[in-house]
């Protein structure tokens, strides 16, 4: 019946990019930005720009000079505690209202504004530096006086730049020239889309002509481009000569472009700059960085309210037990300065030296090495993370693939098997170049090894074939690339391809003794274990495409003549395509299971007369007008029927080390991991399941694409009638979804044990981070390695980089920087944990310690009368929440309630984090009680048993403070450090040195005398036995779950 609940549609908000988000209030840094158009940009001539472009600098800064000073006091007094102390410091300059000497407001106030300053300017130069590496890169330009170099920074819109290979681009521009002899050059795009495919870009036919690249300054020539958008996957544009007769129009796609933050991965190439700065294509894909203010300050926030609730309702009370009388107003006022202790100061300093101190515990990790903390302000975020959002390409994954499987269905062939491949390939090409009579007796024995060794030789002649690779050869030092390039030299070739897949696949062929040597557009060259060189023409070839997911190709055996059709593709396709066999779906779903990319490969051999009838169809459609790729998949559909399988091939993209451990651990902690990839739907599900990231015992619900919300209803229907499983999704579905369904998708993805998001935009992740918070109200960590994952790192509460090889933009971007994901584990479990346990205690220790003496005052005025003096004066106020208890009571941040080992063993133990238990207002309730009986027993105390002069009061009243404070900070440390131990001893001894020089508030006789000290032991002894007592019998009676574990 619950089966098809309607969905309610939501209303459809108007939805933009986080940058667009952002809109013009970025701290002054918009002035001036006006709305993008189109442009004209002539080839080497940027002064002759049709509007103002941007400066091409990176800026990862939260403030310029001019913002830093306001925009961190700004930050700093809009949250209320800080608001209050100002005001109170503000009320001393009022002469009515002084309650002692000015520094005593002024000085802490001060310190706490200094300690942050400091540490966001710091952060701040940081960001600079890295900002001006990247900024300070060199790269060669062409002018009319020939090649200089320049800045990255001072490149402008117009310019001829010069790229190598594996340099990145440093802007957005138009692919000219390249100085490889096929005329197309390969980029690597993960650090832009997160995909690890290679694309081939093409540059514009007119200037590739062009007889060298000095030429191109030559030419009256320029380039119109669409406005700077988002879209990193489409690009509009023309480009125009004008000087040639006629004038020159091409016109200019994707496959032209070379973005910013992509790195070219063959040849040099030239380029026009069209975008820079905020113009480009990877920085309008980026959010801007934002102060994150973690939700623990948040809540010691909302305690601070709750406690100057308490101060106004005390300082009430007060007057109106004097009945209002006199000038009652101004008594509120005194009361609420006299009170004001209750909201301790030095919480915020404590707090703040506390996250730093977390910080440098965190790089100093020899467990974690190379990990460095790049915002210090939100260690405790790490101990409360309830959804992990991770990157795949370079962060699960190290984008390397081993070929770990060749099946042909009555054997396989695993990676302890290879030389068994191996032989059967050596055995074929011997006998062929032997060439033997004929042998009639051959036994049955050498007939089945005649018959494998022939199927191993198609199966990997099929895969030397069937590809997208070209062999590039390169100078070694020893031979020079034009020789390296004519003798086939193994030293100096390097294979080049869009898909890192299709290079592990002609690498396996060449260790089992088939290589590819040579390739151009028509032409393949093998060469064999004996050296021999086989010559294939190109025909044809049909290259991969997300919706056919296979690729062929017709080639021409030049020794023997023969045509025949390869093709490779996934199981759900080709599955319909191959001939009926009884092995392939079987197969397939147990190398799925083990984590293997399957490919199917398979063959037809064609004769000349059908071959030549498929050519002029395949013309033929080519040339239509309407429907032409439709009628093109027509044509290729009528060769792919009843085709030979060959065999199937397990390629594994090898995860990062400890992986699969990690993910465990933080699946048992209580977290759940969202993956959220560029890559595509089968790349991802295969990865999820590697990493175990989907446990063999989940099903996978595979969200059909969806196009419009009445698909989208009833793939939603559908997906709700499922329990406990896994969801994998693309971001066109995603979309769609979001669009008229955002509510009920992310209720039903947010129950799911694991979700993974597949061919994901960058905003698109930063969307998905953002719903994640808004709906669940838990805290979210995002992990990624690419410039892609910025966004996502960004928005979420706590931003995890890992450096990758391909470069370090997420990494700088990022709260947290780690060199390996298995890092992860152990920077939450161990470090988050600690910090936010130690952060809780010591914040609560410190309102302790603050509230003791305000209930020592409100003690002391009622009993004298209702009058606003204070019981402790000038530098007795200060000493007492600085050098007689600051030093015990920081020592808190070294406490530990279980050893890093245990923490890491029972992951179990950070779900009782996720509770927010160690602040709560249940906790917080506990030590406003203990505060206010301590308080009163050791003013109680010194009233009752001081004998003549109030100055014995005053050394009673605080001696047993000092020491029942001392006393309380070993109550509440789990696990003793030696720092502990010498922070205790040299608080006492501080205090003790000090009496001789506080003549003026104590009695230095009286406190020499044998009465002082006994009056001081037994109220100490009234005030704390009884908390001692308590936490043995909770201990005996009521243990943590962890002191299980600990015993």
């Amino acid at each position: 019946m619950t089966d098809n609940i309607p969905l309610q549609p939501v209303r459809q908000k108007k939805r933009m990019d986080s940058k667009h988000r952002s809109g013009c209030c970025d701290c002054l840094r918009c002035c001036g930005r006006r709305d993008p158009r189109p442009r004209t940009v002539w080839l080497g001539h940027p002064e002759k720009r049709d509007q103002r472009y941007p400066r091409n600098v990176i800026n990862n800064q939260k403030y310029n000079f001019f913002t830093f000073l306001p925009g961190v006091l700004f930050n700093q007094f809009k949250y209320f505690f800080n608001l209050y102390f100002l005001l109170l410091a503000c009320s001393q300059f009022v002469v009515e209202m002084r309650l002692g000497a000015l520094y005593t407001y002024w000085v802490p106030l001060g310190f706490v504004l200094a300690v942050t300053v400091i540490r966001e300017a710091a952060e701040e130069i940081r960001c600079y530096m890295r900002d001006k590496e990247v900024n300070s890169q060199i790269y060669s330009k062409l002018t009319a006086r020939g090649t200089v170099k320049v800045k990255s920074s001072n490149i402008q819109v117009g310019d001829l730049i010069i790229v190598e290979k594996n340099q990145r681009v440093p802007a957005d521009m138009i692919f000219l020239r390249t100085s490889e002899k096929n005329g197309s050059c390969f980029l690597r795009t993960d650090q832009l889309d997160g995909e690890t495919d290679w694309k081939l870009r093409l540059p514009v036919t007119c200037t590739q002509r062009l007889p060298t690249a000095s030429d191109l300054l030559q030419i009256r020539s320029y380039v119109y481009a669409e406005e700077p958008n988002i879209d990193i996957h489409n690009f509009v544009g023309t480009f125009t000569r004008e000087d040639s007769d006629p004038p020159v129009n091409e016109s200019l796609s994707i496959e032209n472009t070379l973005w910013a933050s992509t790195v070219i991965a063959s040849g040099t190439v030239v380029g026009v700059v069209l975008y820079t700065g905020r113009e480009l294509r990877s920085v309008m894909n980026t959010s801007n960085p934002r102060s994150k203010i973690g939700l623990f300050d948040l809540e010691v926030n909302c305690l601070t309210k709750i406690l100057f609730g308490a101060l106004v309702v005390v300082s009430l009370v007060m007057v109106a037990l004097q009945h209002f009388a006199g000038r009652w107003y101004l008594q509120i006022i005194r009361f609420l300065l006299l009170f004001s202790n209750i909201i301790p100061i030095s919480l915020r300093v404590n707090l703040d030296m506390g996250k730093i101190v977390y910080s440098w515990v965190i790089r100093r990790d020899s467990k974690i090495p190379g990990t460095v903390v790049r915002s210090s302000t939100i260690p405790e975020q790490l101990g409360r993370i309830s959804y992990l959002l991770t990157d795949k390409t370079g962060t699960l994954t190290q984008n390397e693939m081993v070929f770990k499987r060749l099946h042909l269905g009555t054997v396989a062939y695993g990676l302890d098997s290879m030389d068994e491949v191996q032989s059967h390939i050596f055995s074929i090409y011997t006998q062929q170049s032997q060439d033997p009579p004929a042998v009639k007796g051959l036994t049955l024995a050498t007939k089945v090894r005649k018959t494998m060794s022939s199927r191993v030789h198609e199966a990997v002649k099929a895969i030397a074939l069937c590809h997208n690779v070209t062999p590039v050869y390169e100078s070694n030092g020893v031979t020079d690339q034009a020789e390296a390039e004519r003798h086939y030299e193994d030293s100096c070739r390097v294979y080049q391809a869009s898909s890192p897949d299709e290079v592990a696949l002609v690498q396996w062929t060449e260790s089992v003794g088939l290589t590819l040597v040579g390739r151009d557009q028509s032409s393949v060259q093998l060469r064999t274990p004996g050296g021999h060189i086989l010559n294939f023409t190109i025909l044809q070839i049909f290259p991969f495409t997300y919706e056919s997911k296979r690729m062929g190709i017709i080639v021409r055996d030049e020794s023997t003549g023969e045509i025949t059709f390869y093709m490779k593709g996934a199981d759900v396709v080709m599955a319909g395509i191959v001939q009926y066999n009884d092995w392939l779906e079987e197969e397939c779903g147990n190398m799925a299971r083990e984590g293997l990319r399957v490919l199917v490969v398979a063959k037809k051999s064609l004769t000349e007369e059908q071959y030549q009838d498929f050519e002029a169809r395949y013309v033929q459609a080519k040339l239509s007008v309407h429907d032409r790729s439709l009628k093109v998949a027509t044509v290729i559909e009528s060769l792919e029927m009843e085709m030979e399988l060959l065999c199937l091939t397990g390629v594994e993209d090898q995860l990062q080390t400890d992986v699969r451990p990690t993910l465990e651990t933080l699946r048992n902690a209580g977290i759940k991991v969202w993956m959220l990839t560029g890559d595509k739907l089968e790349t991802a599900t295969c990865t999820a399941k590697n990493a175990h990231l989907v446990t063999r015992t989940q099903d996978i619900h595979i969200f059909r694409l969806v196009t419009n919300r009445g698909e989208a209803h009833l793939e939603l229907n559908a997906f709700r009638r499922k329990h406990d499983c896994a969801l994998v999704i693309s971001g066109d579905s995603l979309e769609v979804c979001l669009k008229y369904y955002e509510y009920e998708f992310m209720e039903l993805a947010c129950q799911c044990p694991a979700v993974v998001c597949c061919r994901c935009a960058p905003t698109q992740k930063a969307q998905i981070v953002r719903l994640l918070q808004e709906r669940t109200g838990k805290l979210t960590c995002a992990v990624g390695d690419g410039g892609n994952d910025v966004s996502m790192i960004q928005e979420a509460d706590c931003g995890v980089g890992v450096e990758g090889k391909e470069g370090k933009q997420a990494s700088l971007a990022a709260d947290f920087s780690i060199t390996q994901f298995k890092h992860l584990g152990r920077l939450l479990m161990v470090h988050g944990r600690n910090s936010y346990k130690r952060s809780a205690a010591l914040s609560q220790f410190v309102i302790h310690r603050s509230l003791c003496i305000s209930t020592m005052q409100a003690v002391f005025s009622s009993v004298f009368y209702f009058a606003s003096v204070p019981l402790y004066q000038g530098f007795l106020i200060i000493g007492y929440s600085t050098i007689y208890t600051m030093f015990p009571v920081f020592s808190l941040v070294l406490d530990k309630d279980v050893k890093s080992e245990v923490a890491m063993l029972y992951p179990e133990l950070y779900k009782d984090l996720l509770k927010g238990r160690p602040l709560s207002y249940k906790t917080f309730l506990i030590w406003v009680l203990i505060s206010i009986y301590q308080g009163s027993i050791i003013m109680y105390g010194a009233l009752l048993l001081f004998e003549s002069e109030f100055v014995h009061i005053v050394a009673i009243s605080f001696t047993s403070l000092i020491l029942t404070e001392l006393l309380m900070v070993a109550l509440t440390i789990q696990t003793w450090h030696w720092l502990m131990i010498v922070a205790e001893l040299l608080s006492l001894s501080c205090y003790i040195a000090s009496l001789v020089f506080l003549h003026e508030f104590i009695d230095v006789y009286f406190i020499a005398t044998l009465s002082f000290l006994w009056k001081v032991t037994v109220i100490t002894l009234v005030s704390c036995l009884p908390l001692y007592v308590l936490k043995y019998l909770r201990r005996r009676f009521s243990p943590p779950s962890y002191s299980k574990l600990t015993s």
